[in-house]
């Protein structure tokens, strides 16, 4: 019984390490991170509109983050920064089947040579809502781009609220772990 337990364990760890959170950024190199101390919240042109309870969700927790680098909010356009954001929810299918691992054809098989044999698979779908966010960090003076992070699996349209806002922290903040860059 023992030895069946690890591998079954082995494998629903498996498949929930296909759920986490994809994390990526870019940055200008030429860019002096430093002197950025403040930053106002701008709206981006995005394509998919998300509701108001996200919206103040996603902004509460990137402001959080925000706060805990160092940067301060503000209202004027005197800011160092302007940042914004953009969400893409889409769905995908899921397939997974479970092989018992008996069966197959002829071949060596723990001592015996042999063939044939039964083989049982069961396969299941599931719906995976990628949601995925967009965080960008202009210098308004030169409007260039100077950082850009993204969090994939981020946002679930379907989850409780408590679980949206506790995805949300954990994305900005693996994405902000990267702000500022440091430089080699």
């Amino acid at each position: 019984m023992r030895s069946m337990i690890t591998p079954t364990l082995a494998l629903f760890l498996f498949a929930g390490s296909g759920f986490a959170q994809d994390i990526r950024y870019n940055f200008d190199q030429a860019a002096d991170f430093t002197k950025y101390k403040t930053y106002k919240m701008v709206e981006m042109r995005n394509p998919q509109q998300v509701d108001d309870l996200l919206k103040k969700q996603i902004s509460t927790a990137l402001e959080q983050e925000l706060a805990k680098k160092g940067l301060t909010k503000t209202e004027g356009n005197s800011a160092d920064l302007f940042v914004g954001y953009q969400v893409a929810v889409h769905t995908e299918k899921q397939i997974d089947t479970f092989n018992d691992g008996w069966g197959g054809g002829p071949g060596w098989r723990g001592g015996w040579y042999g063939g044939g044999g039964l083989s049982m698979s069961q396969s299941t779908t599931s719906t995976l809502y990628v949601g995925e966010i967009a965080v960008d960090m202009y210098e308004p003076g030169k409007k260039q781009l100077v950082w850009r992070g993204v969090a994939s699996k981020t946002i679930d349209t379907k989850a409780k609220p408590e679980k949206r806002e506790k995805n949300l922290h954990k994305a900005f903040e693996k994405m902000l772990k990267h702000y500022p860059p440091k430089k080699k």
